[in-house]
């Protein structure tokens, strides 16, 4: 484990994975997501080993063996941890971002704060581009907050899954029994971070292509042919409206992917073997 302290002091963890000579890519872990996520480690590996990326893996704040700044939301200071991270990384680096990590990848390449991003992965951001499915409802960011003030890490990882990502009530009251559960409460007060990076893309409204006119770098949205339409569609909608994207739908492949299937398309990508059709 490496650190790197971020702009407003909190302390940013990560593992670094030298694969080779092929460039630099950070990851960038969604909701409840940490740098020793199964996935994440498999997809690093991966990255690193079968194309010779050197990956950092971090820990978003609040998560793992990161620090946080409790009661301060603001995304600004998540771009400061990636700027802090690719500094880290030799200066140049690109982006991988996976669902709410997509979308903080994309957002911190249109801040024009963060230099040295040279390209972007961006897996299911999950954007809610109409009112056709589920939509957030708007006050739910002050119930969010309180939650995670009262340290009800349960009540806050079922309220999240249920109310900012439209997950079915009972599905959240089967995980309780999974193995999984321990972990998702651990990294439960991170979700008021991701809610600052999406709030103002979920609300059912087209995403407007002035708000990513900056995203000056090619940039990969891939959707999986077995996730749901919500994100498939807030997937077609992100590379829709930036300057430089290509869209991938890649078949079999779900929001829990199978990174036997994520990883080689990425890496094609990142290394420059295969520049995807828009």
């Amino acid at each position: 484990m490496e650190t790197v302290t971020s702009a407003d002091g909190t302390v940013i963890a990560f593992d670094r994975h030298v694969g080779g000579d092929n460039g630099v890519v950070i990851l960038i872990g969604g909701a409840f997501g940490f740098r020793k996520f199964p996935k994440m480690v498999e997809l690093a590996a991966a990255l690193a080993e079968q194309h010779r990326l050197t990956v950092l893996n971090y820990d978003r704040r609040g998560r793992g063996d990161s620090t946080d700044s409790p009661g301060v939301y603001d995304v600004d200071r998540e771009i400061d941890d990636i700027a802090a991270v690719l500094e880290a990384a030799g200066g140049t680096a690109a982006l991988f971002g996976w669902s709410s990590g997509a979308a903080l990848a994309l957002r911190a390449a249109q801040s024009g704060r963060v230099r040295g991003i040279t390209k972007i992965v961006a897996f299911e951001p999950p954007f809610v581009v109409d009112r056709e499915g589920f939509v957030p409802e708007p006050g739910l960011e002050a119930r969010l907050h309180e939650l995670i003030a009262a340290d009800s890490r349960g009540d806050t990882v079922r309220f999240y899954m249920t109310e900012a990502m439209g997950m079915p009530r009972v599905m959240t009251a089967v995980m309780r029994f999974t193995p999984f559960w321990k972990g998702l409460c651990a990294t439960a007060p991170s979700t008021a971070h991701d809610w600052a990076v999406m709030r103002d893309f979920m609300r059912g409204e087209p995403l407007r292509p002035e708000d990513w006119s900056g995203v000056g770098v090619p940039t990969l949205v891939i959707a999986g042919g077995k996730s749901d339409a919500l994100l498939r569609k807030g997937a077609r909608a992100a590379a829709a409206v930036l300057p430089d994207a290509a869209f991938r739908e890649i078949p079999r492949l779900s929001h829990n992917p199978n990174i036997g299937l994520l990883a080689p398309v990425a890496g094609s990508f990142l290394t420059g073997a295969e520049q995807p059709a828009g």
